[in-house]
């Protein structure tokens, strides 16, 4: 499964009035584990950039004066992400500007093929009636955010990947760092067997108190994987 996680930085927030986008920021997952490929690029947009964006963000015109622009860039960001599962915190805004991207050159964003994960309509899914910018989502799954003093597109990438696979479950397979050989390699080492004389293992009991902290454990994992905690369905077939 190829996923990129994808974000924009532009110069207002209404495409309609003629605001661009002036950063992407994509960085590559393959089966949930970051591959080290990401896509990055600033853009001359051609116009004033709104003083709110600025501060959000800190780009300047100055910045991106000598930046391509995107009709320079759009073939290899299509290359990019074609067909890949976009994961992307609050979808309409930034897939907005990108059709809007690609309508001033005659063309349509759908030649890239991707399906959409909304980061913020699921996080709102999982957290009814709280915060859930991106901010409030770190600290709500411990990820470090602590370089991020204004918003950047790759930087905001990379956070929500952290994000999305906490959010999500975490990784989901133990073995992503091993070598294929050592993992299908048959050990021909001699088995040892234990005495049948020695003395029984003793068997230690959890505590009221155990099983309690255990069922208040999986009843939060259970909330954070929205409702996918194996150990807790396998307690209850038991």
């Amino acid at each position: 499964m190829r996923q990129i996680v994808l974000d924009t930085e532009t110069t207002g927030l209404e495409p309609s009035q003629g605001h661009r986008i002036i950063e992407i920021g994509c960085v590559e997952m393959v089966n949930r584990r970051l591959t080290g490929r990401h896509y990055h690029q600033y853009l001359q947009p051609d116009r004033e950039i709104d003083a709110g964006a600025a501060e959000v963000h800190g780009i300047t015109g100055e910045f991106l004066r000598d930046k391509p622009r995107f009709a320079d860039v759009v073939e290899e960001l299509i290359d990019f992400v074609r067909g890949a599962e976009l994961v992307i915190h609050n979808a309409p805004f930034d897939l907005g500007f990108l059709r809007h991207e690609f309508g001033l050159l005659g063309r349509s964003w759908d030649e890239a093929a991707c399906s959409v994960i909304d980061t913020l309509a699921l996080a709102r899914g999982r957290h009814p009636g709280q915060k859930n910018n991106l901010d409030a989502l770190c600290r709500r799954y411990g990820v470090d955010n602590s370089d991020r003093s204004l918003h950047g597109a790759l930087l905001d990438a990379e956070i929500l990947a952290d994000v999305y696979l906490a959010m999500t479950g975490g990784q989901s397979n133990l073995l992503l760092e091993a070598e294929p050989e050592a993992v299908t390699m048959v050990s021909h080492a001699p088995v040892i067997r234990l005495s049948a004389d020695r003395a029984p293992l003793p068997v230690i009991h959890a505590s009221v108190a155990e099983q309690e902290a255990h069922a208040r454990q999986l009843k939060s994992i259970d909330r954070t994987s929205g409702g996918k905690c194996v150990w807790l369905r396998l307690d209850a077939q038991a």
